[in-house]
């Protein structure tokens, strides 16, 4: 076995990590909601929010440039609640019991489509520095707790009338800033060990590769079918938590 894991669950690990790049490089979000749950079946929930985490940063690095200038400064503002809130999400996954942990993740993913649904917000809505800063502090707890940012950050920005460019590179900036905080809480409360990085730069050719015809399928397509398939993206991560509770 490789890093503790059978050619079988590799495969699968492999299978899931390029659909949720995919996703990820389309939608702007999506990879951690969609991944975690499937490596939290093989390995250890706080393993697979580590290494969502390091997924995350990696990729985050790679397209770095094409983000930070096209991202609204709100996503720093989200950023830094976040890592200030991130230790939090950390220490309830050490001292949570591993299968009430992988019930909560599934929660989590379920509970993200039900946001998006909420009614848009009025056009030229400016959100509070209220709304901001909540929205940074749930995201970095759920960061350290489920390896999950995006429920919160999502319709922060999906329920906006904002271009699909802007809100698509606003959440990737966070989802940056959030990985590392996720690696670097994880470290110092001794969370993490040595086995996340290794499984992460093993998953991460098939993250680049579906992250880049994920870039590749956004630039073909207009807003309004980018708005249909992150939704779309939402209800299957939705009906995957459901079908998973249903099985436990």
């Amino acid at each position: 076995m490789l890093i503790g894991l059978t050619p079988a669950q590799i495969g699968v690990a492999l299978a899931a990590t390029l659909a949720a790049a995919f996703v990820r490089g389309l939608a702007g979000f999506g990879m951690a909601i969609l991944l975690v749950p499937v490596l939290a079946l093989a390995i250890l929930p706080r393993e697979a929010v580590v290494v969502a985490n390091w997924l995350g940063l990696l990729i985050g690095l790679v397209g770095l440039r094409n983000i930070l200038g096209a991202s609204e400064k709100s996503a720093l503002h989200i950023g830094a609640a976040a890592v200030i809130a991130t230790p939090v999400g950390v220490w309830l996954l050490a001292v949570t019991d591993p299968a009430l942990a992988r019930l909560a993740i599934a929660l989590i993913a379920l509970g993200s489509f039900g946001l998006v649904l909420l009614p848009k917000r009025p056009a030229h809505h400016q959100p509070s520095l209220t709304e901001t800063g909540v929205t940074g502090l749930a995201s970095g707890v759920l960061t350290g707790f489920a390896g999950m940012p995006g429920p919160p950050v999502v319709p922060y920005y999906l329920r906006r009338e904002i271009p699909a460019q802007l809100a698509r590179a606003s959440m990737m900036t966070v989802f940056l800033i959030t990985s590392a905080a996720g690696i670097v809480a994880a470290t110092l409360l001794g969370v993490a060990t040595t086995r996340e990085p290794l499984l992460a730069g093993l998953l991460f050719p098939a993250v680049l590769l579906g992250n880049w015809l994920g870039n590749l399928a956004f630039g073909r397509i207009g807003e309004t079918a980018w708005r249909s398939f992150t939704g779309a993206v939402l209800a299957l991560s939705a009906l995957a938590a459901l079908w998973k509770l249903l099985q436990a």
